[in-house]
């Protein structure tokens, strides 16, 4: 089920739904900032959501600073504080908490909260058939003569490293922070309910029934009331919004898979070529209705308070989802200016594929490019400040 977004050419009766639904406190925000935003940066790993990447308004705006501007615009039209809440890791969340803290919350008056991690991975030795898969198998570039001599030696070394440190076997010869990884964003939201930030919440809000999740780097997204009156509406447990694909946006999109819509990500798809022919790309916004969303993991509101109930349903749950598995090169240094850097693998599970399990009622709408569209790579600022992309966030916001 397709319906373009109403954000275009608005649609009265779905904008009165969005509006009531706000009015009457049940919605909230919730912006994913737990990875370590090392694509932004081509490699150094950083707290992406406090980059204070563009100027806005007059001044450099963090992504934080932004999501929170939307929330507060938001906020004062309906009249009443959205609650905005912040995924955080164990990569990510002293630094946003002390941040926050020194900049007063940016102002923000409602309920801000911060949601910790509690999911980590231990990253793994990786198999020499992985390891040949990524190097024989997958596109790569052929050197000269003598580069290729070197590279080749080099491979069979680390295969060599693989088989000694035995395949497959827990990563431990570094320092923690380098044999640690997180395990994807999938785990975002049922960490809010094993961190006890949702009942916390819901003490607070108990009216609280929708929650808008987004990824930090997706600025153009913010409680749309159409978007919202979509969602309740349609009475799905979860409404993804998708944006029509261009050449740069990598990731996998809307896809039919034996005659189900469903989202595919580019890490299932056995062909870059197949990503191209998807029209609909994943801006990873998602309507999610919380009681809906708790049955399906067998829980209710008062079960957010059993800690060992709410744990055994995301493990029976997340069973039931794919594990990708990637190799991540780490350095290990040696001291004095010496160090090497390893192939090593490590796993994680996508929020995209909650659209795969046929109990979960989903609906996809397609959204403007400007509301939709992710700030992956620092390159993409140019033309995002040029095409009216900027301008229109600043539109969205309101600064303290």
């Amino acid at each position: 089920k397709m319906r373009h977004s109403a954000t275009a050419a608005p649609d009265n009766a779905l904008a009165e739904a969005g509006w009531e639904a706000m009015r009457n406190g049940q919605v909230a925000v919730l912006s994913l900032a737990a990875g370590a935003g090392s694509r932004w940066t081509q490699g150094a790993g950083v707290v992406k959501a406090l980059h204070p990447f563009c100027k806005l308004a007059g001044r450099h705006r963090t992504f934080l600073e932004i999501h929170l501007a939307k929330s507060r615009r938001r906020s004062r039209q309906a009249g009443i504080w959205l609650p905005h809440l912040v995924s955080t890791s164990y990569l990510s969340h002293n630094a946003i908490a002390e941040f926050l803290s020194r900049a007063n919350n940016y102002g923000y008056e409602g309920p801000l909260y911060l949601s910790p991690g509690r999911a980590i991975g231990l990253r793994l030795v990786p198999t020499v058939r992985d390891l040949r898969f990524a190097w024989e198998e997958m596109p790569q570039q052929r050197l000269d003569e003598q580069a290729q001599k070197v590279l080749d030696s080099l491979r069979a070394a680390l295969i060599n490293w693989a088989r000694t440190m035995g395949e497959a076997s827990d990563y431990t010869d570094n320092t923690p922070m380098q044999c640690l990884h997180p395990v994807g964003h999938w785990y975002e939201v049922p960490n809010l309910m094993r961190n006890g930030v949702l009942a916390k919440l819901l003490q607070q809000r108990p009216q609280l029934q929708y929650i808008m999740l987004h990824n930090i780097d997706t600025v153009g997204a913010d409680v749309d009331p159409v978007a919202l009156g979509q969602h309740i509406i349609s009475n799905a447990t979860l409404t993804f919004e998708v944006i029509p694909r261009r050449l740069e946006d990598r990731g996998g999109g809307l896809a039919r898979v034996n005659g189900h819509p469903r989202l595919v990500e580019g890490l299932a798809l056995p062909s870059e070529e197949i990503e191209f022919r998807l029209s609909y790309y994943n801006s990873m916004t998602t309507w999610i209705h919380l009681d809906k969303l708790l049955a399906l993991f067998g829980l209710g509101r008062p079960d957010l308070a059993d800690e060992a109930k709410v744990s055994t349903a995301i493990r029976s749950f997340a069973a039931r989802l794919p594990t990708y598995v990637t190799i991540k090169d780490v350095k290990k240094r040696w001291g004095h200016g010496q160090e090497d850097i390893y192939p090593v693998t490590q796993f994680e599970k996508l929020w995209g594929d909650m659209t795969s399990l046929p109990d979960v009622s989903t609906q996809f709408i397609v959204v403007p490019r400007l509301r939709g569209q992710q700030l992956k790579d620092q390159a993409q600022l140019d033309g995002w400040l040029r095409d009216g992309s900027a301008a229109y966030v600043e539109s969205l916001c309101e600064w303290v």
